[in-house]
């Protein structure tokens, strides 16, 4: 039985009842225990001699600003939006290299861009598939779990592991075996009264741990991931994406602007069909991709529904239940042979997912679901969503037509993959499952791997192509190539020769770059020396697709999920992505001429106060009331 106790008593008996090295398992996200952490980091650091090694991933920190705009923009943000948030000891000292010797934090997945300049996190980073992860940590002797779980006083004697099931599941008959073998191990849940209590494979008992934190339960502030603005080019990108999603399928899709692109387009699919089909028929996606749409995807609403597989519970998945667009149900074996015969079976669950995070209003959705809605959702471990194996027979029956949606941010002309590491082999983020989907892609009959890729970036005024010759580091083989989406079409690569997939990839990538990209590869004998590229492809230019987006305006929200900015935060977090794209410190004749064009300070009073710049204090201020002054001008109306 779970022996009750303080935070304090936690940590005291965590301390004394393993001799030597601390191997500490922490869930990846929102599932950190972070008080419990940082009481066991601060104890840590007064008893050089004993050894701790955090293994997690997804350590979550405050947004931090990387100039002073930026800091003026985000600090009363930040604060409204984390309040008493926990930050993690260890991650500040990770960021600035000042771990103290006896601690090692090993992460299988940062978050995005974080920790790029971080030495300690980038030699200490480990590169596995989502799916290997309890496998890995069992291996490294981990004999300390700690994770935030979430109580129904309705359910007594049960706890749920909420928003993280994911490699707990997987972890727990390990380490049951390690036990019987005679190790010591402690398993550790801190009750946190905010996390909603998922049902089904979520649900445990109380036994499974050792010591439990109740009295007094977390109360602190649940970190939250914003809802993120969904410009123009990722909004193509999703219309492209939803007209190869099947009715009757599968779907996977992952976080991001482009995830939350994807999921409004199929709630505009669902929802407004005509206004979906006339979108799609300015981009002419129809004229361009129409016989490979009615082969692999549709575009009418759907009625029979999708199931969701997804390792992430993102938001926008409960938003598609909600509108009818998931709503396939699968059962467990038995139930599931009764349904396929037609009979009406109740139950069954319209997701499968192995974690969420999101925002906060997200979070409150799910503690309010009643019962039997919050039944359809099916957290589990991420061995069974991420892998085929394990009742292989019944997956693949379930996870008919499965598209499994995810990001790349560069692409090669040969079809290779780039999420989560540069060429210098700086980890942006981790390979997560995205490998893991892609494999089940191909394995199943009807699936798809789908990337969605921006084709071009504009950073400090320059302009690139995300579509490239070579790259110095793959996420996803060429070997796995399947489909790639950007905001000018899509390119079918299965089983296709070199030629035909750099073809391909040419027709969708953004046409001042083409030439280039052809160059390169007819150099490289990849292409005949007589190649031309298709003059349909030619006009792959952003001024086109601005246009038709500019035309269907309402049918394209800028934030189509929810938002969580006010309306003078949204204006400026625009005008300061703008800002970024165009300009860079060190130009000075480029910032003088940005605020020679700014408007005057009447025309924005309220953006001005809410950046404390109302009332300039000398040369620096007045030039940053310029800036912002020449951002909020230049869009004003609308999409960046």
């Amino acid at each position: 039985m779970a022996h009750r106790c303080t935070l304090d008593e936690a940590v005291d008996r965590l301390l004394a009842g393993l001799d030597g090295p601390i191997r500490l398992g922490l869930p990846l996200g929102l599932g950190k225990p972070n008080h419990l952490v940082n009481q066991l980091y601060r104890r840590l650091g007064e008893q050089p001699a004993r050894q701790l090694t955090l293994y997690t991933a997804l350590s979550l920190g405050r947004p931090r600003a990387g100039s002073e705009l930026q800091r003026r923009f985000l600090e009363p943000f930040v604060e409204r939006l984390y309040g008493d948030y926990p930050e993690l000891d260890y991650l500040r000292d990770l960021r600035q290299g000042s771990l103290p010797p006896n601690v090692r934090v090993e992460e299988f997945y940062l978050q995005p861009g974080s920790l790029l300049d971080s030495a300690p996190a980038q030699q200490n980073y480990i590169s596995c598939n989502y799916s290997h992860v309890a496998r890995d940590l069992d291996a490294k002797g981990i004999n300390a779990v700690a994770q935030l779980v979430a109580r129904d006083p309705a359910r007594p004697g049960r706890l749920s592991l909420s928003c993280n099931p994911d490699i707990t599941l997987d972890l727990l008959p390990m380490l049951r075996r390690r036990r019987a073998a005679g190790e010591r191990i402690l398993c550790i849940a801190v009750v946190h009264r905010d996390l909603p209590y998922m049902p089904g494979d979520a649900e445990v008992d109380e036994d499974v741990f050792d010591l439990l934190v109740e009295q007094p339960a977390d109360t602190s502030t649940l970190f939250s991931t914003p809802y993120m603005p969904v410009g123009w080019q990722d909004h193509c990108i999703g219309l492209h994406a939803s007209a190869l999603v099947r009715d009757g399928g599968t779907l996977q899709v992952g976080i991001g602007a482009m995830g939350d692109a994807v999921t409004s387009a199929l709630l505009l699919r669902q929802r407004d069909n005509v206004a979906y089909r006339e979108l799609l028929a300015a981009l002419a996606v129809p004229q361009r991709h129409g016989q490979l749409i009615d082969r692999e995807g549709g575009l009418g609403p759907f009625s029979e529904g999708l199931y969701g597989c997804s390792e992430m519970f993102v938001p926008g998945l409960l938003d598609l239940a909600e509108a009818g667009v998931l709503g396939r149900r699968v059962h467990p074996r038995a139930q599931q042979r009764r349904a396929d015969a037609g009979e009406a079976v109740p139950g069954g669950v319209w997701l499968h997912g192995g974690f969420f995070l999101g925002p906060r209003a997200f979070y409150q959705r799910l503690r309010e679901l009643p019962a039997e809605r919050l039944a359809g959702i099916g957290m589990t471990g991420i061995g069974f969503v991420n892998n085929l194996y394990r009742d292989e027979e019944l997956k693949r029956q379930q996870r008919r037509d499965a598209r499994f949606i995810n990001s790349a941010f560069t692409v090669t002309l040969l079809g290779a993959g780039v999420a989560d590491q540069l060429e210098d082999g700086r980890v942006v983020s981790g390979v997560g499952g995205q490998y893991n989907f892609v494999a089940q892609a191909h394995e199943l009959h009807g699936g798809r791997s789908i990337l969605l890729l921006r084709s071009w970036r504009e950073n400090g005024g320059e302009v690139s192509s995300n579509i490239v010759w070579n790259y110095g580091h793959t996420t996803i083989p060429r070997h796995l190539r399947d489909m790639v989406v950007t905001e000018y079409g899509i390119a079918d690569l299965r089983g296709r020769n070199d030629a035909e997939v750099i073809e391909a990839l040419l027709a969708i990538a953004d046409s001042r770059f083409q030439d280039g990209l052809i160059a390169e590869a007819k150099a490289a004998g990849k292409l005949p020396a007589d190649f031309e590229l298709d003059r349909r492809y030619r006009d792959n230019l952003p001024e086109r697709l601005r246009a038709v987006c500019a035309q269907h305006r309402e049918a394209l929200p800028e934030y189509p999920l929810g938002c969580d900015f006010t309306p003078e935060e949204r204006d400026l977090l625009r005008a300061l992505t703008w800002l970024k794209s165009k300009l860079r410190l060190s130009e000075i004749l480029e910032l003088g001429k940005a605020t020679l064009d700014a408007p005057a300070p009447e025309a924005f009073p309220a953006h001005l106060a809410r950046m404390g710049l109302e009332q300039p204090d000398g040369l620096r201020e007045e030039l940053y009331q310029r800036l912002i002054l020449a951002g909020l001008q230049a869009t004003r109306n609308g999409f960046v």
